[in-house]
């Protein structure tokens, strides 16, 4: 049996210990706090002394299981949850930067973690350079004595594009910087970006973590000494994830690699059509031999993942008609869920960018992402084929 398997079996038997019930399924821990046996206990646990639950702020059975078998699936030392994914990108630089300190991040980023960036931490005299993944050489450069962070995703949302993470962790550690990997398109189960290097590892466990779109959840992973900064941050600034949505994504994590595998197979056959539509051009999935990354996603993925991009004719005007004519697939800013999602990051996720923002990051006004879900591919295909054919701009 090889590690990759070994870990995914062991994120299904993973569980806490069993109570007197002998239940199979653990049960929720629906309480906000925990009794002490005496004085001198409560003061050890809020001591750190032993590792007993105080209060589920800061700590809860439910979330310590999704953690352990998250660990186990990324290879990390430790991790901690949140009650959204932006929630944990938030409080993992809040806690590991301070006034003064420099980010070197790669330009294509989510929406909001742009935000962040630009609106956010300036003014806590925080700072962010951007750098274009497609020019690693250029990297050198743009690090200052106070930068302290190297953050990437990939595949980037919603341009896909693959960047080189054991190059960037290389990098990173030559130049003692916190390397940070979003990992959400690509769930542990298709990349584990701290083999490449990465320090920490975010997700947003609202998308392909859960799948079926019920709950949200955000997590952090990686090394035991960032994790307790992280750790001590959301303790006291309070951004948790509830137990019962840990419930949740815990026994989610048991169906992740099944349900991968046909998010991927449905995937690879929709991107062929696509890439043989003629009202499509520029289709980008990290598994189709056109994508320009191609050999890299090969090498640091399993498998190419649920989200293809692709580019209509007519701009905005003609990525909303689009829009208009889907029937079955459904509308929505969400992705990795059990149905097919389609949105026009232009006029949505990333609509607070300027055009020349999204432009300097691939994303046209005709650009339409597409999360594939686990419908039978043939009604996937016609859906998309009529709404593709019904377009006149």
């Amino acid at each position: 049996m090889n590690k990759q398997s070994k870990n995914e079996t062991a994120a299904i038997r993973t569980q806490l210990a069993k109570s007197s019930y002998l239940e199979h399924s653990n049960p929720l821990y629906l309480t906000s706090s925990f009794v002490f046996e005496d004085a001198e206990d409560m003061r050890a646990s809020f001591a750190e002394e032993n590792n007993r639950n105080v209060y589920s702020r800061f700590s809860n059975p439910n979330n310590a299981e999704l953690v352990d078998k998250l660990c186990q699936l990324e290879g990390a030392e430790a991790g901690h949850t949140f009650a959204t994914g932006m929630g944990a990108i938030f409080s993992s630089f809040a806690a590991l930067l301070n006034s003064g300190d420099h980010v070197l991040s790669a330009r294509a980023v989510f929406g909001s973690t742009h935000t962040l960036f630009t609106k956010i931490f300036p003014k806590w005299n925080i700072e962010t350079t951007y750098f274009d993944a497609s020019d690693l050489d250029s990297l050198d450069a743009l690090v200052l004595p106070q930068t302290k962070i190297l953050y990437v995703e990939s595949p980037t949302n919603p341009g896909l594009q693959i960047i080189d993470l054991e190059l960037l962790g290389k990098f990173a550690k030559s130049h003692n910087l916190i390397f940070i990997v979003d990992n959400c398109f690509a769930t542990p189960y298709l990349q584990q970006p701290i083999q490449h290097g990465a320090d920490i590892v975010i997700h947003s466990a609202t998308k392909l973590i859960d799948g079926q779109g019920r709950v949200l959840g955000g997590i952090a992973l990686g090394r035991n000494d960032l994790i307790r900064e992280i750790y001590v941050f959301s303790r006291n600034t309070g951004p948790s994830l509830s137990p019962f949505n840990a419930w949740i994504l815990s026994k989610s994590i048991e169906t992740l690699a099944v349900r991968l595998d046909k998010h991927c197979d449905n995937a690879e056959q929709l991107a062929t059509f696509f890439d043989n539509h003629p009202k499509v051009k520029d289709t980008r999935y990290p598994f189709l031999p056109s994508h320009p990354q191609y050999d890299l996603a090969k090498k640091q993925m399993k498998r190419g993942g649920n989200i293809i991009a692709f580019e209509v004719e007519g701009g905005l005007k003609g990525g909303q008609q689009f829009i208009n004519q889907i029937q079955m697939c459904s509308i929505t800013s969400n992705l990795g869920d059990s149905r097919t999602i389609i949105s026009h990051p232009a006029s949505s996720t990333h609509s607070k960018l300027s055009v020349e923002e999204r432009r300097i990051v691939n994303i046209s006004d005709g650009l339409i992402r597409v999360s594939v879900g686990l419908e039978h591919i043939d009604d996937i295909i016609e859906d998309i084929d009529q709404a593709l054919n019904s377009c006149h701009v």
